[in-house]
């Protein structure tokens, strides 16, 4: 369905009478993301966060006017800020780092609602988690330390005896590199594994980063999280398929074809969100509502790629698995 054609369609629905305290003046609401630039469809989890704002009571076309920016790519990221904020947005809800820290940069009076960053106090977006201070707040994609550990224990899981592990990774995420350092060495070592990384800025740069895992002899790959490549997850996952690299992924479209997915249920997170942007559009201030983390993650694993790859899927990671796509 058309993006367009989607929320003009939620602008026909009535409003719950519970939440007819919503209906006062319109509210104009923005939105900024990394990532698909053609406007044509809302991603599920979109969808969820349009779906809880009008259960709250607004809806486009009514008391609220969606404004949305998809910045690919990411250097075309100042013009669509500049674009947002000519529109006077009453609050901005932002996915992803490198677009939260533009709007950061831009404003400090709008309120900003952020989804999708692993560390917003390491990044400077807020002063800590229960306290944020300024004017932004939002959920966070990550819980500390063993977040990764996890997922390297997934794939070992489906990999027996995998010892070493590619981490596909963009330099050019500001949350990578200072995790990479003080991390990796850790885990590694506590793993007893090698954790080569393999680098990608931009599409072009995907098949040499593949290429090189192999050349590498890595026994399974981790796409570590990052707008670049959840916007080419197909092409990712056609590249694991044609260098035979086990994978794991972050969010739930990777299940398409992808091996196994291990990472916080977005819908959810854009559920939290929505309701964030409400208790903001009802006089609650950013700095008044905590950060929050994730508290429900999906595990799911695609049995027809692990047939493709030879795997034998063990039972104890069947059972743990939210999903098993057959």
């Amino acid at each position: 369905m058309k993006r367009r054609e989607f929320i003009a369609g939620t602008a026909a629905l009535l409003v719950s009478p519970k939440h007819a305290g919503a209906q006062g003046a319109r509210r104009r609401l923005g939105f900024l993301a990394i990532g698909d630039a053609s406007g044509q469809a809302l991603n599920q989890a979109e969808r969820v966060f349009i779906d809880t704002l009008r259960s709250l009571g607004w809806v486009e076309g009514k008391n609220l006017v969606f404004e949305y920016r998809f910045s690919h790519p990411p250097d075309r990221l100042t013009a669509s800020v500049a674009d947002l904020m000519g529109l006077s947005p009453d609050v901005l809800v932002v996915a992803g780092p490198q677009a939260a820290i533009a709007l950061k940069s831009t404003t400090a009076t709008i309120p900003i609602v952020f989804v999708g960053i692993a560390d917003p106090v390491g990044l400077g977006l807020v002063q800590s988690l229960s306290r944020p201070g300024g004017n932004i707040t939002g959920l966070t994609t990550n819980v500390p330390d063993d977040f990764l550990a996890k997922r390297l224990e997934i794939l070992r899981e489906l990999v027996p005896g995998a010892s070493k592990i590619a981490l596909l990774v963009n330099p050019d995420n500001p949350m990578q590199r200072p995790y990479l350092a003080e991390h990796i060495p850790s885990i590694a070592r506590k793993l007893g594994i090698a954790l080569p990384i393999v680098e990608a800025t931009k599409t072009e740069e995907l098949d040499a980063a593949f290429a090189s895992a192999a050349a590498q002899h890595a026994d399974a790959i981790i796409d570590f999280g990052d707008s670049l490549t959840y916007v080419q997850a197909p092409r990712i996952i056609a590249l694991a398929a044609k260098h035979r690299l086990p994978a794991n992924y972050m969010f739930r479209h990777y299940a398409n074809g992808g091996l196994s997915v291990y990472g916080a249920d977005t819908g959810d997170l854009f559920r939290r969100a929505g309701s964030y942007v409400d208790k903001i559009f009802r006089g609650a201030k950013p700095s008044e509502l905590p950060v929050e983390r994730p508290t429900k993650f999906e595990l799911v694993i695609n049995m027809k790629t692990a047939k493709e790859l030879g795997l034998n899927v063990s039972p104890s990671l069947l059972v743990r698995a939210d999903e098993v796509i057959e």
